[in-house]
């Protein structure tokens, strides 16, 4: 799933129109519909991606991902990973894996398992 993609879906799950939403959320609703599209990255600001999700009532695992996809979205890394110096260290090691298709399979799903274990929300 994209950023835009479960913005959106939380935003019709809440049962509100795009302009409904971004009068609430006191957001304009032309630079909201670019987002929801994917044209316009989301913003920086975790503040502003709080208030956000607990107005789309995302919570739990939910609200990581809208951080986490919202980080991807503007092509950085989340910010708790990119912060951990272990996660940080095994990334090239990662990249080669991935490029290499050394990870398939169950080696795919115990490294995903690994890295979780590494850094639980």
């Amino acid at each position: 799933m994209s950023f835009d993609k479960l913005t959106k879906e939380a935003r019709i799950a809440k049962g509100l129109t795009l302009r409904q939403c971004c009068a609430e959320l006191g957001v304009d609703p032309s630079n909201w519909s670019k987002m929801e599209r994917g044209i316009v990255p989301p913003p920086r600001d975790p503040a502003t991606l709080a208030s956000w999700a607990a107005f789309l009532g995302l919570d739990g695992v939910r609200r990581q991902e809208f951080f986490d996809l919202a980080a991807l979205a503007r092509n950085e890394l989340p910010a708790d990973l990119a912060d951990d110096a272990v996660v940080m260290a095994a990334l090239p090691v990662f990249f080669r894996a991935v490029r290499g298709s050394e990870l398939e399979g169950a080696k795919l799903q115990e490294f995903i398992t690994d890295l979780r274990s590494l850094h639980q929300p």
